[in-house]
């Protein structure tokens, strides 16, 4: 009689002992090391994208209304029709005068980005990868300069500087004190240090490529994703800038700041919903600049941040 073999029995699970707790479910797929957000956390989520939209959806109803709006209460909450009507009027308002506002803004701000972002990658690039004699000390210097508060410790001694220079009114006036930016040079350093190894600048000096071709060649298509966040960092910071140019500037040549300032002054009261027409105006090349380069800003900060 022939013998069956039957296979053997399933080993039997182990019971969880009961105060032990029943590990999280992980997303399937690419995100499998990924915990799955709880409640808590997407309510969270959901109120600070709330309170950051707000103030902008708020600018918008006071911006489609008229001034009284503004202080009503229990608040206004929906947009109304006179957005129209309110971006033209404060365009053709003499006193503001916002496009010549947006035009100056423009030939500052654009001028001293690409001044900051191209000054930058040339100088991080030589101090990370050029060797020469006092390095590491103008290295030291160029951090230095960024301690010191240049809207506090530097506002007299530039403006005295325009006045002796007879530059007052004048573009220069406003371009020139930021052509060069001590945050942008340390950053670009830190990135050429992460996105360009030695051995691919080596090469390029055995092919016998000049320091100069190395630089536009090979280093600036490597720094690419970290000139962006440079150049939109710089854009902002120069295009909302009021304080020096309200010094060195007039009225005759305001930037988009200082036109928006000229809406606010007013004899007796000052019409709310212009300025936040004005405002809401002043923020559209800072939106297109977002949408057009969001995923290379997001791309160049987690490669900066995730490099070795």
């Amino acid at each position: 009689m022939s013998t069956v073999l039957k296979p053997p029995a399933p080993a039997s699970t182990p019971a969880r002992p009961a105060n032990q707790k029943r590990p999280k479910k992980r997303r399937k797929g690419a995100g499998a090391h990924v915990l799955e957000p709880t409640v808590l956390t997407r309510v969270g989520l959901i109120g600070v994208i709330a309170l950051s939209i707000f103030p902008l959806y708020w600018m918008i109803v006071i911006a489609s209304r008229d001034t009284a709006a503004a202080s009503q209460f229990p608040p206004v909450l929906l947009p109304g029709g006179n957005l129209g009507a309110n971006v033209e009027r404060a365009l053709t308002d003499p006193q503001a005068n916002l496009l010549l506002g947006l035009q100056n803004s423009f030939i500052i701000t654009g001028t001293v980005t690409v001044s900051v972002v191209l000054i930058s990658s040339l100088a991080g690039f030589a101090f990370a990868k050029l060797q020469f004699k006092g390095s590491k000390l103008l290295m030291f210097f160029v951090m230095a300069i960024m301690m010191v508060p240049i809207q506090h410790l530097g506002l007299v001694p530039m403006y005295l500087m325009m006045v002796e220079l007879e530059w007052l009114d004048t573009y220069q006036a406003a371009i020139l004190p930021f052509l060069v930016n001590g945050f942008g040079i340390f950053l670009m350093r830190q990135y050429t240090l992460q996105s360009v190894p030695d051995e691919l600048i080596e090469a390029a000096r055995i092919d016998g490529a000049s320091t100069l071709r190395i630089w536009w060649r090979i280093v600036l298509p490597a720094l690419r994703p970290g000139m962006v966040v440079l150049g939109l960092l710089t854009f902002m910071l120069n295009w909302n800038e009021f304080l020096w140019p309200f010094l060195v500037l007039s009225s005759e040549t305001p930037t988009i700041q200082l036109a928006i300032r000229q809406i606010s002054v007013g004899l007796y009261s000052t019409d709310l919903s212009m300025v936040f027409t004005g405002t809401l105006i002043s923020i559209i090349p800072i939106t297109i600049l977002f949408i057009i380069f969001g995923r290379q800003i997001v791309s160049g900060i987690m490669e900066g941040s995730t490099k070795q």
